[in-house]
């Protein structure tokens, strides 16, 4: 076969896989905006690591899965919107990604809606042909009236 017909189905291939990626991050938020936490499990790998901010996070599924306890009595409703994803490729089953991310949340107890501004930085790996996250880490620019005081914070080039 001709080597450019070669690289073209590899680049092909190489962006139906990034759609895939895609797709997870999109369906977080989506489980995350409609209150399904047994679907945002679904997209992590049993080994998963998970850090909303300092103290705040869990290692391995179990645990992740107690973070989510209680969201549907925290939250009265949630927006988030993520947007300029870079995948990054360590191997064909292997991907680091960011993405920024604007969070709004409508809290049950009467207080002002609070907004985060931030970034997701992933670790994404490929199991039984389905993408998951291996690990997801927040990172905070800033925040208004957000219920977690403490953040990750990206940190700039001085």
């Amino acid at each position: 076969m001709r080597r450019d017909i070669v690289d073209h189905a590899n680049a092909v291939d190489r962006i139906v896989e990034e759609r895939a990626i895609e797709r997870i991050v999109f369906d977080y938020a989506y489980y995350l905006d409609m209150n399904m936490p047994e679907k945002m499990i679904e997209l992590f790998v049993d080994d998963c690591e998970v850090s909303y901010a300092p103290n705040f996070g869990a290692t391995g599924i179990e645990d992740y899965a107690k973070t989510l306890d209680g969201i549907g009595t925290f939250f009265r409703a949630t927006s988030h919107h993520v947007s300029n994803i870079v995948i990054d490729w360590v191997s064909d089953s292997e991907a680091t990604l960011r993405a920024a991310v604007l969070a709004i949340h409508r809290y049950t107890k009467e207080r002002p809606d609070g907004i985060l501004y931030g970034q997701y930085h992933d670790v994404v790996v490929k199991q039984d042909g389905q993408w998951k996250f291996k690990k997801r880490i927040l990172k905070t620019v800033m925040t208004t009236d957000y219920h977690v005081r403490a953040s990750n914070p990206i940190g700039r080039v001085e």
